[in-house]
């Protein structure tokens, strides 16, 4: 299994070089697919969607599609599993991190998953690297009270009967991305410390320079930036 996880994306040389290293082969000769999913539950995200596809599609695929989960339970799955199946890369992009766990399984791309990725790439982005490792924060409180799932520790609500904390936990392990951004001014390492006293697994603490790549189970960090892994 190949996985990158990342914070913004491809945000540099070396991120780009670790996923054509995942690839075997260049992006030119590679397809991917993109879940944007998550990027909608953001205010503005209309936007944020556009830049994310731009983004992602100029790094020059050979074939580069879109698949939306919400609209895969109202579909037959022969009209969208082969796209997926013709993938080299499987990208889950970021957003709201609760709703896009309720996506993932409302589709049932969670069921298909651990069989594609057998064969092909995952790359995550922010809430979409979140998806695959052992956990999400979620207020228990707040959930009690509400039913709604809220992540306190980066003030990110779940729409009201549209969120879940289910990952796939393929990994061992959490992550707390944009280490240190301007537009999370709650994302700094003194926080993330706090966060990961929280958990009962490592805690990788990363910006936006910053991917980690995990190969059948060994865990690599790539960076041009900050991180900083948290453990017992």
């Amino acid at each position: 299994m190949k996985l990158l996880l990342t914070s913004a994306g491809i945000t540099n040389d070396s991120i780009r070089k670790a996923l054509v290293a995942l690839l075997g082969k260049p992006i030119a000769q590679s397809n991917a697919v993109l879940v944007p999913t998550a990027i909608y539950a953001l205010p503005g995200g209309n936007g944020y969607a556009w830049q994310e596809l731009k983004e992602l599609s100029e790094l020059g695929w050979q074939e580069f599609g879109v698949l939306e989960l919400t609209t895969l339970p109202s579909i037959p799955e022969e009209c969208w599993l082969p796209a997926l199946e013709a993938a080299d890369a499987i990208i889950v992009g970021g957003g709201n991190t609760g709703y896009l766990s309720y996506w993932m399984e409302e589709s049932g791309l969670t069921r298909k998953l651990p069989e594609l990725l057998k064969s092909r790439v995952f790359m995550g982005v922010s809430a979409g690297g979140a998806m695959v490792t052992h956990g999400l924060n979620t207020d228990p409180e707040k959930l009690e009270k509400t039913g709604i799932y809220y992540d306190d520790e980066y003030d990110e609500a779940a729409p009201a009967n549209a969120g879940s904390n289910k990952t796939m936990k393929l990994v061992d392990f959490v992550i707390r991305p944009h280490l240190n951004a301007d537009y999370f001014p709650v994302a700094t390492l003194e926080n993330m410390e706090k966060w990961a006293a929280k958990v009962d697994v490592p805690l990788y603490a990363f910006d936006d320079q910053t991917a980690i790549k995990v190969v059948d189970g060994k865990v690599e960090v790539v960076s041009e930036g900050e991180w900083k892994l948290f453990t017992k």
